[in-house]
C-alpha cells in the first residue's frame, strides 16, 4: 500500500515566498499527499496564492494563532497522512521526483519511522547559497543530535504515528527538540543520499540565531546532560579550523 504524505506549510503575508512552493507541491509526480496551509490570518494576498493553485488536495484554514509552532501544531493535528513533512513557505522539493522517491523507500522498508536526507540551501530568488553547516550523517540515531540539527527539519519526514505536539516552552528551536522525541520513537531511519529540500535562507529561527541557540543548548542539555554537552562546546572551539 503506496504512503500518504501530509505536506504542512505554515504562513503569514507569505504572498513573495508562498507561490514558489505551491508549484513545488504541484509538480510532484507522486500525488498521494494532502496539502495543509496553515495560515495566520494573513492580511496579503498569501490565500489568493493558495486557492489559484488550485490543487485539490489543498486544505486551507486562515485564523489568528500564537506563532510559528501553534500554527505547526494545528497543522499536525489535522494531518491525516502517514507520513508528514513541514515545508515552510518558500522552500520547495528539490525535484519533482522527490515525493515519489520517498514513498518507494517508505514501501520498500516496511515504513521506517524517519526518511531523511540533505538540504540546499537558497535564496529568495532559488539561486544556490550551498549546503548547511551540517550533512546529515549516513546513519541516523538520537545521539546524532546531540551535537546540533545535523538534519534540516524539513528534509526530516516523521512517520505520523510516532510524532506528538511541539514542546512550546521553546520558541525558536522547538523543531529540534521535536525531532529529537521522534527519534526516540523511531525503531529505523532511512537515509536519502540525495538533496530532498531546497531551504529558503530567511527562516523565523535565521533571523533570530542567537536566541536559537541558547534554546538548542537547553535542549541539548535535557536531553543530553549538562556536563557532555558543555564539553561538546568545549571541543568545537579548540577543534583546529579549516584552511
Amino acid at each position: 500500500m503506496k504512503p500518504l504524505f501530509s505536506i504542512i506549510t505554515v504562513t503569514y503575508n507569505a504572498e513573495k515566498t508562498l507561490p514558489v512552493t505551491m508549484q513545488s507541491v504541484g509538480e510532484q509526480t507522486c500525488q498521494l499527499f494532502e496539502h495543509l496551509i496553515i495560515d495566520g490570518a494573513s492580511t496579503d494576498d498569501t490565500l489568493k496564492i493558495a486557492n489559484d493553485a488550485k490543487l485539490s488536495q489543498t486544505v486551507i484554514v486562515s485564523e489568528p494563532d500564537k506563532g510559528l509552532y501553534y500554527a505547526m501544531d494545528k497543522g499536525l493535528a489535522m494531518a491525516q497522512g502517514d507520513y508528514v513533512i513541514f515545508l515552510n513557505a518558500g522552500d520547495k522539493f528539490h525535484a519533482p521526483d522527490t515525493l515519489q522517491r520517498i514513498a518507494d523507500v517508505a514501501m520498500d522498508n516496511a515504513y521506517p519511522g524517519i526518511i531523511y536526507g540533505q538540504t540546499q540551501i537558497v535564496d529568495s530568488q532559488g539561486h544556490r547559497i550551498g549546503e548547511r553547516h551540517f550533512r546529515a550523517p549516513k546513519v541516523l540515531s538520537i545521539k546524532s543530535f546531540a551535537n546540533g540539527m545535523v538534519v534540516c527539519h524539513q528534509a526530516f519526514v516523521a512517520l505520523r504515528k510516532i510524532t506528538s505536539p511541539f514542546d512550546l516552552r521553546y520558541r525558536f528551536s522547538a523543531d529540534y527538540e521535536w525531532c529529537i522525541r521522534c527519534l526516540q520513537h523511531s525503531r529505523r531511519n532511512y537515509y536519502i543520499d540525495d538533496y530532498l529540500v531546497d531551504y529558503l535562507n530567511e527562516g523565523v529561527t535565521t533571523r533570530n540565531h542567537r536566541k536559537s541557540l541558547k534554546e538548542r543548548f537547553r535542549i541539548m542539555c535535557h536531553y543530553y546532560g549538562v556536563l557532555p554537552t558543555i564539553w561538546r562546546h568545549i571541543l568545537k572551539v579548540l577543534k583546529p579550523q579549516k584552511k
